[in-house]
């Protein structure tokens, strides 16, 4: 798709750790998906990075990049299950030990053994979203739309054209493989035509060009449970990209960003709020309506209560992913000093300070005697 380098396009270093790479990966991915960026390139640049990040996520992958570049994976080099056509020369060495296709070595290096099924089986594709923290609160369904390869209706994914037959394929004799010589020792790949089915398709069907899938967007109802967080992974079997030539579709999976709120911090289950008080409420004592994602709930505050005391509302917080049970809303609360006192206020608050003494001393008595030391 890109020759542009994958470090580059994901604005990280060569150096860069798993952790650097995915949260450079995600800052980009919310920044150009088609669904919140209507500009002209979104869609390009957003094809840019994931395909960046699926090489680069992958520690095979990327010690392939690393060492040839964008050669790892043209015309023979490093496979990606993604893309088809390409293998690792290591799979070699694994197939023949009885890994993938249970065959043996003779039969790997020396052409035993029957041909390889048809095609390949459908990608797995992956879909951001981001949804508010309400919505992680108390679960939701959506409807999403990608586009993706589907299965050609028309020949029903056999890439012939309806009524037409399939024919020996007369590249490799109907075998599904081809050898090659290295040397003295034979190797054995994928017939590159038929892709190993051995048959070739006497009239390829009109509306795929012989390929068994086509482009279309797609769309499914996902449910977002309750609970969820950033990097929650949600998967809807079978909606992925279909297999080639009539075989099984791959996978969609959902990764879910949670955007912040602008009253609450979420820490694992439980919320987090700051709320402003009067000064007189935190002497005298009260209640006060503190807002919740639930709708509002009453806080006793006791007469007394200084600033930056920290207030509990149980199972006011997230519900738990998997138990169901809710976490709990800390509500801290900060007390508010006035700035523009009326001359009645200031006449009042004198009255009161010379009641409380706070006249000859306004620095609290407990302070003073920690601090007495500080002043011999």
């Amino acid at each position: 798709m890109t020759q542009e380098d994958y470090y580059k396009v994901l604005g990280v270093s060569r150096d860069a750790t798993p952790d650097e790479i995915k949260k450079a990966y995600r800052k980009l991915a919310l920044k150009y998906h088609p669904d919140r960026n209507n500009s002209n390139n979104a869609e390009e640049q957003f094809k840019k990075i994931s395909e960046a990040y699926e090489v680069l996520k992958d520690d095979e992958k990327r010690t392939a990049y690393d060492n040839y570049g964008h050669s790892a994976f043209q015309g023979g080099g490093f496979s990606s299950s993604s893309e088809g056509g390409f293998h690792d020369p290591f799979d070699l060495f694994r197939e023949a030990f009885g890994n993938k296709s249970g065959g043996s070595i003779f039969e790997e290096f020396f052409g035993g053994g029957g041909s390889s099924s048809a095609g390949q089986n459908g990608s797995d594709l992956r879909y951001d979203i981001e949804i508010p923290l309400e919505e992680a609160a108390y679960g939701t369904d959506k409807e999403i739309a990608y586009r993706t390869n589907a299965s050609c209706e028309r020949c029903k994914g056999e890439g012939a054209e309806p009524g037409s037959k399939k024919i020996m394929c007369s590249f490799c004799s109907g075998k599904g493989h081809i050898n090659s010589s290295r040397g003295f020792i034979t190797f054995r790949q994928t017939c590159p035509r038929c892709h190993g089915s051995g048959q070739s398709i006497e009239k390829p069907c009109r509306d795929c060009s012989g390929q068994g899938r086509v482009q279309k967007l797609n769309k499914a109802n996902i449910h977002i449970p309750a609970g969820v967080d950033n990097g929650s992974k949600l998967r809807s079997p079978g909606k992925g990209e279909a297999g080639e030539l009539g075989q099984p579709s791959g996978d969609l999976y959902i990764f879910i960003h949670v955007s912040e709120h602008e009253i609450f911090e979420r820490r694992e289950d439980n919320l987090h709020c700051q709320i402003p008080i009067k000064f007189t409420l935190a002497a005298l004592g009260g209640k006060i309506d503190v807002p919740t994602l639930y709708g509002k709930a009453s806080l006793k505050i006791p007469a007394g209560t200084q600033s930056n005391t920290t207030f509990r509302l149980r199972s006011y917080g997230m519900t738990h992913l998997r138990s169901g049970r809710k976490g709990d809303q800390m509500v801290r609360v900060q007390i508010e000093v006035p700035t523009h006192l009326k001359e009645k206020e200031k006449k009042l608050l004198e009255s009161f300070a010379i009641a409380c003494g706070d006249t000859q001393n306004p620095v609290s008595q407990s302070f003073l005697e920690k601090a007495k030391r500080f002043f011999n």
